[in-house]
């Protein structure tokens, strides 16, 4: 039976949260488990240095050298790592544990997801029911889509075009190490990408990308004469 480990994508020593994997058989699996997680191990403290008036929930812990503009929005639960940057706009709601060194951009939102060390979600981003590896990095209006439209379980489609039960009736994405998806596109539910794999600009992906691999696609692009210009 085919089957996705953790390991195959992401370090797991760049993350203080690598108990949530233990007993795991595939790597999206402690998606299902954040907020249990969080209920046994969080203990809310504000360790960062706060920036004119950020909305900050009770069940919440932000590290040392972390920096939170104002504007932005922390419901919780949520457990940010030290030296991040939580800019203006940025709105992280249930369930969010964000690594050591990460970037939270303007009107990007966040939803039950896990990011590891250094990721950098800068600008206008979906991250729901995800998890970005070591240095995973999405471009400007990257989204990564958690529920299929017609709502049933997400389905991996596997590279000979079979698909595979995820378990779950929403999952984003696992990206992972050192990946990069490029500005504008849309993983769509149950997108696995490997480590410093690339998604190209204005692409919509779906299924397994292989790590040291690409994807791309090439619209054409048409030049017409304008009439009456």
């Amino acid at each position: 039976m085919t089957s996705f480990p953790a390991a195959d994508f992401l370090d797991l020593a760049h993350t203080a949260h690598a108990g949530l994997f233990h007993g795991s058989v595939n790597a999206w699996e402690p998606i299902s488990r954040l907020g249990d997680y969080l209920t046994k191990h969080l203990k809310p403290a504000n360790h960062g240095r706060m920036i004119g008036l950020p909305w900050i929930g009770p069940d919440v812990f932000i590290g040392e050298g972390t920096v939170i503009e104002p504007g932005a929005m922390i419901k919780g639960p949520a457990w940010i790592g030290r030296n991040c940057e939580i800019r203006h706009g940025a709105y992280l709601r249930e369930n969010v544990i964000v690594g050591e060194g990460a970037v939270l951009g303007n009107s990007c939102e966040f939803k039950n997801c896990l990011l590891f060390d250094g990721v950098q979600v800068p600008h206008f981003n979906y991250v729901g029911d995800s998890i970005l590896g070591f240095k995973a990095h999405l471009g400007a209006g990257v989204i990564l889509s958690n529920v299929r439209l017609d709502h049933a379980e997400v389905e991996i489609t596997l590279p000979d075009g079979t698909r595979m039960g995820s378990g779950l009736m929403k999952f984003g994405a696992v990206i992972g190490d050192h990946a990069e998806i490029g500005c504008n596109s849309v993983l769509n539910p149950g997108s696995l990408i490997g480590r410093h794999g690339l998604i190209y600009p204005l692409s919509q992906w779906s299924g397994v990308l292989a790590d040291h691999h690409l994807a791309r696609s090439k619209p054409a692009l048409q030049i017409i004469a304008r009439r009456g210009a």
